[in-house]
């Protein structure tokens, strides 16, 4: 049997006040450089432990933005090719903020960090069509949530 693996990625979408927190990550990112993305990254297996989506989202919001967030919910997947070709899953997560401004905290990593409203991003030339689409997801998700 073939091996099978992709490595996990989180991202962390948190809402305040109808618009979203994005960053525009760093130039020397190995995969997609420049481009406007939710704050996140990689599932880390810690020595001797393990780390849930839910923990790796949290840890990911803190050094690169400086956001404390409260509940992380699940709300869509996917899967991709980095630039690399490693595949990869990546797990789209709704944050509450609860504390902290958004800055720079990784500044090797996120170039930029910006509050955006769905319509703002939608007008962003650098905004790609998969973070669009899971925007629109997450809008869903919230007015589910509410109906």
């Amino acid at each position: 049997m073939e091996d099978y693996g992709y490595v996990v990625n989180v991202d962390g979408a948190v809402v305040r006040d109808g618009e979203y927190l994005f960053v525009e990550r760093g130039a020397d990112e190995s995969h997609a450089a420049g481009s406007l993305a939710f704050p996140g990254g990689k599932l880390e297996r810690p020595p001797g432990g393990e780390e849930t989506i839910e923990r790796a989202v949290e840890r990911e919001l803190a050094e690169e933005v400086g956001v404390e967030v409260g509940s992380v919910e699940y709300v869509c997947s996917r899967t991709f090719e980095a630039d690399d070709g490693t595949p990869c899953l990546n797990v789209v997560t709704l944050c509450e903020h609860v504390g902290g401004e958004a800055h720079r905290g990784a500044p090797e990593e996120v170039a930029a960090v910006r509050w955006l409203t769905p319509a703002s991003l939608a007008e962003r030339d650098r905004a790609p069509d998969y973070l669009r689409r899971d925007v629109e997801r997450i809008e869903r998700f919230r007015e589910s949530r509410t109906a």
